[in-house]
């Protein structure tokens, strides 16, 4: 995947508009084309047996390990336990996810090799598989192509496709993903190589030797507690994802897409449930239209690293992408954009009481009321948000184009 830096051009622009229209609003790297593959009913999986003993072994260990961490362990443990259990997780949710999977942001060599690290403590695989399969997901999503593909039932999509052959459609697909950016990553290429190695290292021997060495926990409770417990904790995070996410909730942005809105896994995961508008609009590094403001500690914490230099050129989705997408292909589910649209048509003054109301509209309304009760704007931050508005929607930030064709950007 060549990597060139996209030209800064202004979100509205023609061009851009056109190429959004033509493109129906979809993602420019050829990676996320989405390709139409059947999903045959008929098809019979080859259960992997090995995985099954190896997965009720590794899920008898984690409960064994919840009973320690409640009645044996000591409470520094579990805090322990907790922290690897948020580092592995950023791993995956803003390392091969945000990051590598979706160049979302440009990242340092030192957030690099940061996220590395931390995705190795995950233990789902080395970046470059875990990366390949997810950009494969996006492309064929929920086909027989798709390595998880949630037409085959919950079971399926959570772990079971971890227990069976890959079908042969995924193995055919796979070979045409383009990982020539990560190839070219010094940082993923080592932990692929070396990830046994690495994994038995970051992922077992220092979660459970901290607490045995710094504050005498017993080792075999450390064990269970900060290895086993936490990462199938870990583990049932991820696939949530790929299982609800798919399954349970509404298609706001594109009724066309099976992934969902899910509040609870967006709970759960950190900011990852909101999978409607993630695939609609996969290289948003939000991975939702709130951003920050639905609990996305991922959002945050990969602001703050913009905040320290570690973390550049955010991309997101443009407001009026957001709503023309949402008007054309949505399932009606998007009350704040679908009443506010019918609201401006007959002239009147939006209202509504949903919980989910975009900040975008909740802030014009904000200002709006200072303004009528004869408070201005505190400061010059508020007053520039106010001169921002148009349309019925500010924007958040200064925005890059999203929308070019066959790019993605430079590694930081």
């Amino acid at each position: 995947m060549a990597s060139v830096t996209p030209a800064k051009t202004n979100v509205e622009s023609k061009s851009e508009t056109e190429t959004v229209k033509k493109e129906d609003y979809e993602v420019e790297d050829k990676n996320f084309e989405r390709e139409k593959v059947k999903t045959d009913p008929n098809f019979k999986r080859k259960i992997v047996w090995k995985n099954v003993i190896g997965f009720i072994f590794l899920h008898s260990a984690a409960l064994y390990g919840l009973f320690l961490a409640i009645t044996a362990a000591k409470l520094l443990t579990n805090i322990w336990a907790f922290f690897v259990l948020i580092l592995s997780g950023q791993g995956v949710l803003m390392g091969a996810h945000r990051y590598y999977s979706h160049r979302g942001f440009k990242a340092s060599w030192q957030l690099r090799l940061l996220l590395v690290a931390c995705q190795t403590i995950a233990g789902q695989n080395c970046l470059y598989i875990w990366v390949r399969d997810h950009r494969q997901h996006h492309k064929y999503s929920d086909t027989d192509a798709d390595p998880h593909n949630a037409n085959r039932g919950f079971f399926f999509s959570h772990m079971g496709w971890l227990m069976s052959r890959k079908h042969p459609k995924v193995i055919e697909k796979g070979k045409g993903i383009d990982m020539s950016d990560l190839e070219a990553d010094p940082f993923v290429m080592i932990q692929k190589k070396y990830y046994k190695t690495l994994y038995t290292i970051l992922a077992i021997y220092i979660p459970t030797l901290v607490p045995y060495y710094f504050w005498g926990e017993n080792i075999y409770t450390s064990l269970f507690v900060c290895y086993f417990f936490r990462y199938v904790l870990m583990l049932h995070g991820t696939w949530l994802v790929n299982s609800v996410a798919h399954l349970y909730g509404n298609r706001p942005y594109d009724k066309d897409l099976k992934p969902v809105e899910n509040l609870t896994v967006a709970k759960i995961t950190m900011g990852e449930g909101w999978h409607n508008y993630h695939h609609a609009f996969p290289w948003d590094y939000r991975a939702a239209e709130l951003g920050y403001r639905d609990a996305s500690l991922t959002t945050q914490l990969i602001d703050f690293m913009e905040r320290i230099g570690w973390a550049k050129d955010l991309r997101t989705a443009s407001c009026d992408m957001v709503r023309k997408r949402t008007l054309r292909k949505g399932d009606g589910s998007h009350t704040v954009i679908t009443e506010s649209t019918a609201a401006n048509k007959n002239g009147e003054i939006l209202t509504t009481n949903n919980k989910r109301k975009s900040s975008l509209i909740t802030d014009k309304n904000h200002q709006n009321e200072k303004l009528q009760n004869g408070h201005p704007a505190e400061d010059a931050e508020q007053k520039k948000k106010s001169e921002e508005l148009t349309n019925g929607v500010p924007r958040i930030r200064k925005l890059e184009s999203p929308v070019i064709r066959n790019k993605v950007f430079n590694r930081g």
